[in-house]
């Protein structure tokens, strides 16, 4: 056969090599995208032996960067992003600039142009999405007010990071690269731009979030779930292709408004779900792609620049993120999440570097320095992670001043002196106010059962305070917090946050200041269902049992009528 083979010689090479790699990273306990990066190098032109086709893996790799943001845009919520606006609105944009100022700097320092240093430090300043989402999920305080903030945080970042993908070809001649009009005004430039993408947006807002959703639904009542899935993506992959040859702005804009105009669709569950494993398989292929491009010789011939560009992802973004989570007056255990989420950078580094590259605006060392630290940060990352809680012990126990700054005039970290005070005798301290507590919240009111709110969301806590809702801000695992909540005169603690890592804490306070009180928890997993139980916890529902139960009961209630007329037939 003399047919040419590099397509199927590249994917074969990149999906087999990549999930041997991925194998190898998951058994160290590192992501397996370190594993998909080791593969591209190994793969890559870098690295005697097999070399696989580099332009074919770049275009594979567009289809990557596609459906990952498509993938973002479906999980894009702009009501979860509200909940924590106050604080990942203007954290995430202060961080970009503080890390950007960073990077920019090192460059500048190395001798690189004014537009090398702003992409650079713009690759250094956004975290990995997909790395985070992990990172919760292994941890299980995804859905808790902390894992929200993280990924409303990097949210804000993706919306910054594709809006300077948006901006950097018009602007790659005023910076010193290839592309754009240096001869038209910056005004005029930036001005038709943005021109292009807000008619792209308005489209997608005022007629894809109808027609999409709609043409989903026809294909769905078809029953067949090959063309449902064929529509998904086709969506995406044609969505983000006619933004760029239509509106002229980027595939990864374009591929992004396609998952969000997916998700106003009641089918949006089900189309992440069957869209998920192509979705998967193609990011292998894109961080394989990336890894391809890696020379593993910076490591000896560039030993300090990579020092400083870990030490500015590791450390020095992620101490400006914290210290601005403790100056917004979130709790300590909140700030080093956010940090830790942020301690790592990943698919739109290399995004933005492979723009860069293009535009002739990066040198090459700084595209291997970007995929350097990449590498490195992801697999200290889960570290990183695991260190959260020892940490914050050890800075609660050694730092007075760490203690002062949660806590030190902050009008929501106690009840106001309005409250009153025969509601706080008897009462429910609620921990919790996400969706579980909400419900409990409005059964307790409508059955008239006094019960004061614990819940670390600064915005929820001031509206319910609006709605004349007795509610203290901090962390429940604090003891200061449930003193505020009034816990010694409490009949009953209800814990029903996400977040259960604190729950012992909880339980240790408030059995100190009231041995009587009755306790209610909620859990996420057998086995810490079984051990909260053995350690006498008070009541524990498990999400999954709870509904097997009702379900079963809710079955055997309708099985009852004719139960019991065949029986009466028998007895006859």
């Amino acid at each position: 056969m003399h047919h040419n083979l590099s397509l199927i010689t590249t994917i074969a090479a990149a999906l087999g090599f990549g999930l041997l790699f991925g194998m190898l990273a998951l058994k160290l306990r590192l992501p397996a995208l370190v594993g998909y990066l080791a593969a591209g190098v190994l793969i890559g032109p870098a690295t005697p032996g097999f070399v696989a086709d580099v332009d074919l893996a770049s275009q594979l790799s567009e289809i990557g960067v596609m459906l990952l943001m498509f993938g973002v845009g479906l999980h894009f919520s702009i009501k979860d992003l509200m909940e924590v606006k106050k604080v990942a609105l203007p954290g995430a944009v202060l961080q970009i600039v503080v890390a950007t100022a960073m990077g920019a700097g090192l460059a500048h320092w190395w001798g690189w142009s004014f537009g090398a240093g702003l992409v650079f430090g713009l690759a250094l300043s956004v975290a990995s999405t997909v790395v985070l989402l992990r990172a919760l999920e292994d941890k299980g305080i995804l859905d808790s007010l902390n894992g929200r903030i993280a990924v409303g945080w990097l949210v804000v970042e993706d919306l910054v990071t594709v809006l300077m993908l948006v901006l950097l070809p018009a602007l790659a001649g005023i910076l010193g690269g290839d592309g754009g009009d240096s001869s038209k005004p910056l005004w005029q430039t930036i001005g038709l731009t943005l021109l292009q993408v807000g008619a792209f947006i308005a489209f997608m807002l005022i007629v894809g979030r109808k027609l999409f959703p709609w043409l989903l639904w026809r294909v769905a009542k078809t029953g067949s779930r090959e063309m449902f899935t064929l529509c998904v993506i086709a969506a995406a992959v044609g969505i983000a292709y006619g933004s760029s040859a239509i509106f002229g702005v980027s595939f990864a804009l374009g591929a992004f408004f396609a998952g969000m105009v997916l998700r106003e669709s009641d089918l949006s569950h089900r189309a992440a779900q069957e869209s998920l494993p192509l979705r998967d398989a193609f990011s292998v292929l894109f961080f394989v792609s990336v890894g391809m491009l890696f020379d593993p010789r910076v490591l000896v011939d560039m030993p300090l620049q990579l020092l400083a560009v870990i030490v500015v992802v590791i450390f020095g973004k992620s101490l400006a993120a914290g210290l601005l989570v403790v100056a917004l007056r979130y709790p300590l255990n909140t700030a080093l999440t956010v940090s830790a989420s942020l301690a790592q950078i990943g698919e739109f580094s290399f995004i933005l570097a492979g723009v860069g590259m293009q535009l002739k605006l990066l040198p090459v060392e700084g595209q291997s320095l970007i995929l350097a630290g990449a590498i490195i940060s992801i697999a200290v990352n889960p570290l990183l992670f695991a260190a959260v809680e020892p940490l914050q012990k050890w800075i609660r126990t050694k730092s007075a001043l760490a203690r002062k700054m949660e806590r030190s005039d902050d009008p929501l970290a106690g009840l106001p002196e309005t409250t009153d005070h025969t509601k706080l005798s008897g009462q429910v301290v609620l921990v919790g106010y996400g969706r579980v507590g909400k419900r409990i919240a409005a059964e307790l009111s409508a059955a008239g059962v006094h019960f004061v709110v614990a819940e670390q969301n600064r915005e929820l806590v001031e509206e319910l305070r609006c709605k004349g809702i007795a509610a203290v801000a901090g962390d429940a695992g604090e003891a200061a917090v449930l003193i505020q909540a009034h816990i010694a005169r409490a009949s009953m603690l209800v814990v029903a946050t996400p977040d259960t890592s604190r729950v012992r804490a909880m339980l240790e306070t408030a059995r100190a200041l009231n041995p009587q009180i009755g306790t209610v928890l909620r859990s996420h997993s057998q086995s810490e269902t079984e051990l909260l139980r053995k350690e006498q916890a008070g009541k524990v529902f498990f999400g999954e049992h709870v509904l097997a139960d009702s379900m079963a009961s809710f079955v055997l209630e309708q099985l009852q009528p004719a139960a019991a007329g065949h029986a009466a037939g028998r007895s006859k």
